[in-house]
């Protein structure tokens, strides 16, 4: 175990239940550069879990006979996980702690970025920060630390970790483990989410302190010249820089991803987990030997798979009611041409919180057909105009927005807005973990009902319909796992199955592809193209990587927060 960090032979990831993986065999030395690599549920996040010895649900590396397990890191405090997942749980608790009904203003705004990073510096000098202490004062000048400023948090620090975007919550988890000098750091999926400019950033940060293990390396600084994160001016563990100045050597990285092509140059080994088992243990040079990445071709595959989706979706019409449907159904609804092709319009629309505007003089229509790409850096107001669609944020009252030929404010029932959406993003996803005991197989029933959880008992109809959707996106057999089973990425593969169930008029996708492997990537892009083609939904898509924009995406909202205006419209 000379120079090993981490050492573990024949070992298996348990429970309190039952064993997830057995035959775990790998050693850490120090130097070296992992990927933990895999299908969404494959059995990395389980590994990864027992090795940090972070979650509820408490696995554990069992040692049997001829069993070995050393962990220089044994010690919890000196583990981080920075994931979707674990960002997903922190709102989780957010949510759960909320004490608006107490609160002058009835608004509680929850921990701070600020606050969940000194409580992060507190734990891991095993002290408690509670929720209505004070800060340490040195907290009130973390806008001007290295670290905050190369995660580009400088401005949302006293921003609710509720009100934070996908990007921003991971970004403050990151500052937060970097800041409480954790000693062991898997970041899983870092750049899923993220603008350009900050996927620049995080990269070479990344690649930096994996190859080297110290933050100060002259691999690891702000990034490009030009943006305020990427100025050059700010190199970590600088002279002056709160890093710098303790001495602090970075903790060592392991990298955990779903896709190759986003895999840093500087990775040296990879571990494999596919079906519950260690696949590949070994150099990365071997590693690609072992595998084979080059593009196959599967046009027979999407021919099958066009025509299964084509079947499956002709079947759930039964469980759709055409009078549902029907736009003359909703109150006060226009019968001219104009209106019934325009889905959803806003007039000088104006958003914001803290004094700030987010949404600042913005006119758009949505017509039926036009299927829209939507894009923007992190934080720039992308999830709150979606928010304005599905009624979810409340200012969409004191604004002029129509859907679907109505004002909204004037008297209509959200459910019968609600019924013509189909909806996937990171705030149902939250809310659906918290109901995690529901089945695969009930989440996509609830679909039809519009509810998170389902709390009727459904028809055999509608299980026949449930079990095609799943078998479409490879769940066969598994429609009674409960959705708290599964993987994060799974459970954004069974979140699309809901949304594109009815047949919504509007289909609202930010960022569907989070967490997701190249094969349900695959299918779910292929998913969205047969949709498009099928005429009837009309897609609204966000999402940061150019590899996912969509042929049928003809229409791009692209939002520029720092010009005036703060958004332009192109078309191809």
């Amino acid at each position: 175990m000379k120079n090993s960090l981490i050492s573990i032979k024949n070992c298996a990831v348990s429970d309190s239940k039952k064993t997830f993986i057995k035959n775990v065999n790998w050693e850490l030395k120090n130097g070296e550069f992992w990927l933990v690599f895999g299908e969404n549920g494959g059995g990395k996040a389980e590994f990864l879990r027992a090795l940090c010895g972070i979650g509820p649900e408490k696995f554990v590396l069992n040692c049997e006979d001829n069993s070995e397990y050393f962990n220089d890191f044994l010690d919890s405090c000196d583990c981080e996980i920075v994931s979707l997942e674990q960002a997903a749980k922190l709102i989780e608790e957010e949510r759960l702690n909320d004490e608006s009904e107490f609160v002058d203003g009835g608004v509680d705004i929850g921990r701070t970025g600020r606050f969940y990073i000194a409580q992060k510096i507190y734990e891991t000098e095993n002290k408690k920060l509670l929720k209505n202490e004070p800060l340490p004062a040195k907290m009130q000048n973390l806008e001007n630390d290295e670290v905050v400023k190369l995660c580009g948090i400088s401005k949302i620090l006293d921003r609710g970790l509720k009100y934070m975007s996908t990007g921003e919550i991971r970004r403050t988890m990151l500052a937060a483990a970097l800041l409480s000098k954790k000693k062991f750091l898997v970041l899983s999926n870092p750049f899923a989410g993220l603008d350009v400019e900050s996927r620049k950033i995080l990269f070479d940060f990344v690649c930096g302190i994996g190859s080297t293990g110290e933050l100060g390396s002259p691999n690891c600084t702000l990034g490009s010249a030009g943006g305020e994160l990427g100025s050059g001016k700010c190199t970590l563990g600088s002279e002056g820089s709160s890093l710098g100045s303790t001495g602090f050597r970075g903790p060592i990285v392991v990298l955990c991803m779903d896709r190759w092509h986003e895999i840093p140059e500087s990775i040296t080994h990879v571990i494999e987990f596919s079906n519950k088992e260690v696949s590949f243990c070994g150099t990365k040079q071997d590693f690609l030997s072992f595998k084979n990445f080059e593009k196959a071709d599967d046009t027979d595959n999407l021919v099958d798979f066009s025509k299964q989706f084509a079947e499956t979706l002709e079947d759930s019409s039964v469980c759709v009611k055409d009078d549902d449907l029907d736009s003359g159904n909703l109150q006060n609804q226009s019968d001219s041409k104009e209106s019934e092709e325009i889905l959803f319009e806003l007039k000088n629309v104006n958003v914001g919180w803290d004094g700030k505007l987010v949404l600042k003089n913005l006119s758009w229509k949505l017509k039926k057909g036009e299927h829209w790409l939507i894009q923007g850096p992190n934080g720039c107001g992308k999830t709150t105009l979606l928010e304005l669609i599905t009624g979810d944020n409340k200012q969409v009252y004191c604004n002029d927005v129509t859907i679907f030929g109505i004002k909204r404010g004037s008297g209509e029932s959200i459910w019968d807005i609600k019924k013509h959406l189909g909806i996937v993003s990171y705030r149902l996803h939250v809310e659906y973990r918290m109901v995690g005991n529901t089945s695969i197989q009930n989440v996509i029933i609830s679909g039809f009902k519009d509810s998170i959880g389902l709390y009727e008992t459904p028809t055999d109809v509608e299980i026949q319909i449930a079990k095609k959707w799943l078998s479409l996106a490879g769940f066969e057999g598994r429609e009674l796992e409960s959705f708290g089973s599964l993987s994060y990425g799974e459970q954004r593969a069974v979140l699309i199955l809901r949304s594109v169930v009815k047949s919504p008029k509007i289909l609202i996708l930010d960022e569907p592809c989070h967490g997701l492997d190249e094969n349900y990537r695959k299918k779910i892009l292929n998913l969205m193209e047969l949709i498009a083609e099928k005429g009837k939904t009309t897609m609204l898509h966000v999402t940061h990587d150019i590899t996912e924009i969509l042929s049928c995406e003809k229409h791009t909202l692209q939002f520029v927060p720092e010009e005036e205006p703060m958004y332009k419209i192109e078309r191809r």
